[in-house]
């Protein structure tokens, strides 16, 4: 993540979990679910869970892979990573997953490290007017497997003109508002309304991963194409 954004994400997180589930009447969890269930379709040992965040992903994976996935979670922000350990440790996985503070541009793991790199929710701020955006994808590739896949489920751009509108007015006059009364921090929920809204289709996004190496990616939408889900393999 760039390091205007540090600051902002580094503040968010005690309400975090309950606003999220707010701002997307509780669809959060269910995408980060089918997310996860693409991370363990191909059966991997190692699986990633970058810009983990409070670590949702991250136990996801563990819970439904059971004590064959092994599962690492990084994060910047060690407000995040403190909350992650203690949601983990609540849901009795937090002796199986190793949470981590340390930045995407300069991943702090060998080459091929993981069978899968899941994302959830945060590929946007890696990206969007992202000076880093490359390095990012450059990292994450370095760190799979031969074949391995980057598993990406984030907001998108319906294709419908009138599900786009709506959408886009439900960010800035639902999402921003709420999000705001609920955490007191403007910044973080003014940026989250309007990166959502101006970022990029499902084609630009794959159009990024292809031209970033992978060779194959594929996308599925979730609630109209508002959001989605993407399987690029390396």
């Amino acid at each position: 993540m760039s390091r205007p954004l540090h600051r902002m994400f580094a503040e968010v997180p005690p309400r975090y979990d309950f606003i999220n589930s707010v701002i997307t009447c509780g669809l959060d969890r269910r995408w980060r679910k089918g997310a996860a269930e693409e991370c363990l379709s191909e059966k991997p040992e190692k699986v990633l869970d970058l810009c983990c965040g409070t670590g949702d992903l991250a136990i996801a994976v563990r819970r439904l892979g059971g004590s064959g996935v092994r599962v690492v979670g990084i994060d910047y922000s060690p407000p995040m990573l403190g909350l992650a350990r203690q949601k983990a440790r609540s849901s009795s996985e937090g002796n199986h997953i190793s949470f981590i503070q340390g930045e995407t541009a300069s991943l702090p793991f060998p080459d091929t490290s993981f069978d899968c790199v899941g994302i959830s929710f945060a590929f946007r701020n890696l990206t969007y007017k992202n000076p880093l955006a490359k390095r990012h994808l450059t990292e994450v590739r370095r760190v799979l497997t031969a074949g391995g896949r980057f598993v990406i489920v984030e907001t998108s751009q319906p294709n419908s003109s009138l599900i786009r509108r709506m959408f886009h007015r439900y960010l800035r006059w639902f999402v921003y508002p709420i999000g705001f009364w609920l955490s007191g921090n403007r910044g973080a929920y003014n940026y989250l309304a309007e990166s959502a809204a101006s970022f990029y289709t499902a084609d630009e996004v794959r159009d990024m991963l292809l031209e970033a190496g992978f060779r194959e990616v594929r996308y599925r939408p979730l609630l109209f194409g508002a959001a989605g889900i993407y399987i690029a393999v390396k």
